[in-house]
């Protein structure tokens, strides 16, 4: 497993500043995001968020949703916030320019009408070109980054460690990234409602991500 930040360092968003990486720390709101879905799993975290009458970002992969039809039904049908994460999963720097633009429009009819303004964009594992970010941004996309990284994707790690990576870490604006995916289930089974819980009795609230505010 390579190396990764939990929490983003600030100087990324110094660096990257045309990327979010977090809102408004004003409030007590934390922006829950999900990749990688839809998938069976996501019905768990729909269940989990519905508890707390909570609200989410999924950033979807169109391969996932061509699949599962009825849970990305269902994920629309329950007002959460939705982007795209391209047809199947790419690395943009192992992808060429042209390539990686079709993996997102493939999505990009799926997920928008076409007179949508502003819509909003994950690149896979956080990784795209200078040339590739100006034809993201070209298409009406805001890049959304995060603040805070579970790590319920690392096999390394205990479900204790993924849980406390998110519980040390969040703060008033933070986005902090999950994956509705096989591979991070019995993590996120774990952590979600503990976070849910956590985070409640705090007296936060959990919004999506609304591209018209961005």
């Amino acid at each position: 497993m390579k190396a990764y930040w939990v929490k983003s360092p600030r100087w990324l968003s110094i660096i990257f500043k045309k990327r979010i990486w977090h809102f408004s720390n004003t409030e007590k709101t934390i922006y829950l995001t999900f990749d990688d879905g839809p998938t069976e799993v996501t019905l768990f975290v729909l269940e989990q968020l519905k508890r707390y009458n909570a609200k989410a970002t999924f950033f979807c992969i169109g391969d996932n949703m061509d699949k599962n039809p009825l849970i990305f039904k269902q994920l629309k049908n329950e007002g959460h916030s939705l982007g795209n994460h391209t047809q199947h999963h790419k690395n943009g720097w192992k992808t060429t320019t042209k390539g990686y633009l079709k993996e997102i429009m493939l999505v990009d009819s799926k997920l928008y009408s076409p007179d949508t303004k502003t819509k909003i964009f994950r690149p896979p594992f956080g990784k795209c070109t200078k040339a590739q970010r100006k034809l993201i941004r070209e298409n009406g996309y805001k890049i959304i980054m995060w603040s805070v990284l579970s790590a319920d994707f690392d096999v390394n790690i205990s479900k204790n460690k993924c849980l406390n990576n998110v519980i040390d870490n969040t703060k008033e604006g933070a986005i902090v990234v999950f994956h509705d995916s096989k591979k991070a289930e019995d993590k996120l089974r774990y952590v979600l409602p503990r976070i849910l819980n956590h985070f409640s009795k705090l007296g936060y609230q959990f919004k999506g991500i609304d591209p018209l505010a961005l």
